[in-house]
C-alpha cells in the first residue's frame, strides 16, 4: 500500500485532534506528516505514533511534496490556501464551508455519492455536520422509496461550534451550580441548562446559515433538485455528537418492517429501536462512534407515506473527521 505524504490544516482545533485520532486507529498509510495551523501555535508539539511533530504556520508553500490535505481551519484560510494546494499537486479535503456549493466541487458522503470523488480538480468538500448525519441513514430509504420531503429539527452539541464552546459549556455548568452569573464567550447566550436557536446568522427568509446549509447539500448530494427540505437547527447543551427529529414522505407507502431491514443493511448505520424498553439513539452512546444511530421509527400519520425517526451521530467523527478520511481512503485507494 502506497503511503502517503499527508499535512493537516488547522491542526489544534477540535476536528483537527479528530484527524490525528481517527488516521492512528486506521492505521492511514503515512509517510510524512506535517501539522499546519495558525502563527500562534507554530513551534508547539503534538505526538502521533510515538513521534512528536512540531506545529508549523500555515504558508502558501506549505504543500510542495504533500499528496493530501485535511483541511478544518476555517473558510477564510481554505479559500486562500486552496489555490496553492492544487497548484502543489495535493488533494485537499475541505471541512469548511468554503467550496460546498461550487459546481466544479464534489461535496461527498461515502456511503450516498462515492462516485462523485473522481470529478474532483484538486478539492473535494466535506458537508456540514448536520447534513451528513442526516443522510447517511435517510439514503437507504431514498433508494427504495423515493423521499419527497424533509422536515428537521437538529439538537446540535458545543462541539460544533469547537474546542472554546465546549469549555464554555463546562464553565458554565460550575458558574451555575455555583450560584455565578455564566460568562459568555464563544456564545450569544448562556448555553448551560438552556437551549437557543443555532448561533448562526439568520437571513432575510428568517432561515439561519446552517439550516440553509443543510438544505441546499441535500439537493446537491443526492443529485435531486426537487426534494423539499425544511431545518430548525438549535444548540443545546451537551458536549458532542448531534441529534435529529426527523420527518420523511416518501413516493410510495413503505412498512416499518421494511424501514428496519433498509437500515440494518445500511452501510455506516446503527439500528437503536427498542419500544419495549424506551431504547432509543441518544448523543452520550453515539460519542465515539462511526455510525449513525436510528431509531424511533414510527409512521407519520399527518401526511400521506410519511415516516418518523431520531438519529443521533458524533459531529468530530462521523460528521467531520472520519468523513472527510473516509473519502480520502477511496480517493487514494486505501483499504482502512
Amino acid at each position: 500500500m502506497k503511503e502517503l505524504n499527508v499535512a493537516i490544516l488547522g491542526v489544534t482545533g477540535a476536528v483537527g485532534e479528530e484527524f490525528l485520532s481517527i488516521l492512528e486507529q486506521r492505521n492511514f498509510p503515512i509517510a510524512r506528516l506535517k501539522l499546519l495551523a495558525s502563527g500562534r501555535s507554530a513551534g508547539k508539539w503534538i505526538r502521533f505514533r510515538e513521534t512528536e511533530y512540531a506545529i508549523e504556520e500555515a504558508k502558501p508553500n506549505s504543500f510542495e511534496g504533500v499528496d493530501l490535505v485535511l483541511s478544518s481551519a476555517g473558510s477564510a484560510v481554505s479559500r486562500q490556501l486552496a489555490p496553492h494546494v492544487v497548484k502543489a499537486g495535493a488533494l485537499m479535503i475541505d471541512n469548511t464551508s468554503a467550496f460546498r456549493m461550487d459546481p466544479d466541487v464534489p461535496l461527498v458522503i461515502p456511503e450516498i455519492n462515492p462516485e462523485d470523488i473522481f470529478k474532483h480538480h484538486g478539492v473535494i468538500a466535506n458537508p456540514n455536520c448536520s447534513t451528513i448525519i442526516m443522510l447517511v441513514p435517510l439514503f437507504p430509504i431514498y433508494r427504495v422509496a423515493k423521499i419527497g420531503r424533509i422536515v428537521v429539527a437538529t439538537y446540535q452539541a458545543t462541539s460544533g461550534a469547537g474546542r472554546m464552546a465546549m469549555e464554555e459549556l463546562k464553565n458554565q455548568t460550575r458558574e451555575v451550580l455555583e450560584g455565578r452569573t455564566p460568562t459568555k464567550k464563544v456564545f450569544p447566550y448562556q448555553i448551560a441548562f438552556n437551549l437557543f436557536s443555532h448561533n448562526s446568522a439568520i437571513k432575510d427568509d428568517g432561515f439561519c446559515e446552517e439550516e440553509i446549509k443543510m438544505m441546499r447539500e441535500t439537493r446537491k448530494i443526492f443529485h435531486d433538485d426537487a426534494i423539499r427540505l425544511v431545518a430548525t437547527a438549535i444548540r443545546i447543551p451537551i458536549l458532542r455528537a448531534h441529534s435529529e427529529a426527523l420527518f420523511i414522505e416518501c413516493e410510495r407507502k413503505i412498512s416499518l418492517d421494511e424501514v428496519r431491514q433498509v437500515l440494518r443493511e445500511a452501510p455506516g448505520v446503527r439500528l437503536v429501536d427498542d419500544r419495549e424498553k424506551n431504547y432509543f439513539p441518544m448523543p452520550i452512546e453515539a460519542t465515539g462512534r462511526d455510525e449513525v444511530l436510528v431509531g424511533r421509527l414510527r409512521e407519520d400519520p399527518s401526511v400521506e407515506n410519511g415516516i418518523a425517526l431520531f438519529v443521533s451521530g458524533d459531529q468530530l467523527r462521523k460528521g467531520a473527521a472520519l468523513n472527510a478520511i473516509q473519502i480520502a481512503e477511496l480517493a487514494f485507494k486505501i483499504k482502512p
